[in-house]
Order: C-alpha cells, then structure tokens, then sequence
C-alpha cells in the first residue's frame, strides 16, 4: 500500500510541468506570432505620418488663403510661415488678424520644420509649402507639398 502510494507520486512528479520540447515549440510559435505581427503594423507607422504630414500642409494653405485674403498678398519668403503665427514687421497691424492665422507651427511628423517657398516651383501657383518627408532633406523625391 505505502509502495503504490509512493509510485502513484513519483509518477505524478515526472508528469507534472512541461518538456523542453513542449517550450520549445511554444516559443516558437510566439515568435513566429510575433513576426507576423511586425511585419503588418509597421508599413501603417509611416502612413499615418505621410497622412499627419498632408494634413498639415492643408492647414498651412488654408491659413495662407486667409492671410491674402486680409493682407492682399502672402507672406513673403523671408517671414515665412511664421508670419501665419505673428504679424510680421512692415505689415499694417490694424488689418492683421487677431490671434493669427494659425494657432502653432509645428514640425512635420519626423521632426523638421515645414518648408514655404515664394514663388512656387513646383505647383506652378503663388508659394510652395511642403514636409522634406522621411529623409528630411527638401527637393527629394519623397517630399509631401501642396502640388499633389
């Protein structure tokens, strides 16, 4: 009796928990879980920055439409876009708007600040605005600007 008792626990003890064979594949199946979950989700990252970036030069046009609507001409080159923020000088105050045209003027969505050329280039219109998009360098090919 006291033998069957000690061959049912040993028996139980060599039963209980899992082979390094069992780990083995569980591990592996998260990595490969793991993978697949990467590989999706990253492309939509950059995305969603192309889209942030598009965005912004939307409401850099908007704000420059504004602007000329109230001064009867866009900012000069030398103001910049900064002029959307704050009355640049030489420009009549009374006819400024209040507040500006634009709350903030933030980077793009890698970090560097929106470019504004006068006169346009490459939208063959009055001014460029665009992000230098993910290689931060300005007249590449992966530019984001209001001539697309």
């Amino acid at each position: 009796m006291m033998a069957d008792r000690k061959n049912r626990t040993d028996r139980q003890q060599q039963e209980a928990g899992f082979s390094l064979v069992e780990l083995m594949v569980v591990i592996f199946i998260m990595g490969l879980l793991a993978t697949l979950v990467i590989v999706n989700v990253a492309p939509v990252g950059e995305q969603s920055r192309v889209s942030k970036a598009r965005s912004d030069v939307a409401s850099f046009e908007s704000a420059l439409e504004m602007y000329s609507l109230d001064m009867y001409s866009y900012p000069s080159a030398d103001a910049g876009l900064a002029a959307l923020k704050a009355a640049p000088a030489g420009v009549d105050a009374a006819t400024y708007r209040p507040g500006g045209y634009i709350k903030r003027l933030r980077n793009d969505a890698w970090g560097n600040a929106y470019h504004y050329d006068v006169p346009g280039q490459r939208s063959g219109g009055a001014y460029d605005v665009y992000s230098a998009g993910p290689d931060g360098k300005p007249g590449t090919e992966d530019d984001i600007g209001n001539w697309e």
